[in-house]
């Protein structure tokens, strides 16, 4: 007997170890102690025993079940702590890794200039004004004064797009002056806006696009002169280019929806090649057209010439971009050219400020 459940034994814990997981280590138990497994026969079988069998055979059955189930409850605390080994391997999270991927864009040049822009006239007083990129042409030039002999009106000049139904004619706007003729049409002065935005021309080259950006700025109330202008262009240049004086020198120029009107050169040194320097030096750069807004645009706007004044000026983003930041071309502006991006970008969380730095 004791031969037969040695067998026996070798024979289960032979099974046991070789379950591969609790549902086949679940079947081996069934097998061995279940109600009609190996060894639960074995103690069956006592009851047909004589006394002396039982006091030889009980104990070896005995012991055969308490090794049998002592192997069992062993091997399944093994394949438990291997499946949760398993598990906290695929499911670890490496908390040296950052949490999240830092970002990889740039905020573009222009993007930059703009939140320089509006953060700077916003705390000259100026409110942000927007309009449409596909603008009326009574907007884009008759109530600006611009007639129609103007060159700017000629095909070569201007993107027409196909007359509407009523008639009327639309343009891609070639400045962001229409926003100024829809802010004087609904809203009474006084009034102080600046109107950044996209504007369209045929010309292209190394300085000119055929699409780029333009900032402009209107101020209109009673007694407005040129001096007012003087002192806010001044105030800009100062905070746009961050120094700490600028000196602005005046020209007599044209522009049909301005009397008088007014080009702006900023001085600067440009005696070091490849670099300029604001405030200082005895060279003069072109910065901006402005002047008085004529009296007619006031009228054709609604409001009265008589009673009040005011002043528009403009420039272009991008150019201003290029001056501040070193950059020679303004085609590789709409390139799309990410090793371009990445050398000229600006980092998507550095929010230009006044006070902490508009670049930085």
């Amino acid at each position: 007997m004791t031969h037969v459940t040695n067998e026996l034994e070798k024979q289960i814990l032979g099974s046991v170890s070789a379950a591969s997981d609790e549902a086949a280590l679940e079947a081996v138990r069934v097998g061995a102690l279940g109600k009609k497994g190996q060894v639960s026969e074995l103690l069956k079988s006592l009851g047909a025993m004589s006394p002396d069998e039982r006091k030889v055979s009980g104990p070896l059955f005995n012991t055969l079940r308490d090794r049998v189930t002592d192997a069992i409850a062993r091997r399944k605390t093994e394949l438990q702590s291997a499946a949760l080994d398993a598990r906290l391997a695929s499911e670890r999270i490496d908390v040296t890794l950052p949490a999240r991927i830092e970002p990889q864009g740039t905020i573009h040049p222009v993007s930059q200039v703009l939140d320089e822009v509006t953060a700077i006239f916003a705390d000259l007083g100026f409110a942000v004004a927007e309009g449409p990129d596909i603008e009326l042409d009574d907007y884009n030039f008759t109530k600006l004064n611009i007639p129609t002999d103007h060159p700017a009106r000629q095909m070569h000049d201007t993107f027409y797009v196909a007359k509407q139904a009523d008639g009327s004619r639309h343009v891609l706007r070639t400045h962001t002056s229409p926003v100024q003729v829809r802010t004087m049409l609904k809203t009474k002065p006084p009034i102080r806006i600046v109107a950044p935005g996209r504007t369209y021309r045929v010309d292209s080259d190394a300085t000119h696009s055929p699409m780029f950006h333009q900032y402009e700025g209107l101020a209109v109330d009673e007694g407005i002169t040129l001096g007012h202008l003087k002192w806010v262009l001044e105030e800009f240049y100062k905070a746009f280019f961050e120094v700490p004086k600028i000196e602005l020198r005046a020209r007599p120029s044209y522009f049909p929806f301005t009397e008088p009107s007014v080009e702006w050169d900023l001085r600067c040194d440009r005696s070091v090649p490849g670099k300029i320097v604001f405030g200082t030096g005895n060279d003069w750069l072109e910065l901006a057209g402005s002047g008085t807004v004529h009296p007619r645009v006031l009228a054709m706007c609604g409001i009265d010439p008589e009673k009040y004044t005011g002043f528009a000026f403009g420039g272009g983003l991008d150019r201003l971009a290029m001056l501040k930041y070193g950059i020679p071309d303004i085609r590789p502006f709409f390139e799309s050219d990410l090793r371009w991006l990445k050398h000229y970008g600006f980092p998507a969380l550095d929010v230009p400020t006044l006070d902490g730095g508009l670049s930085r």
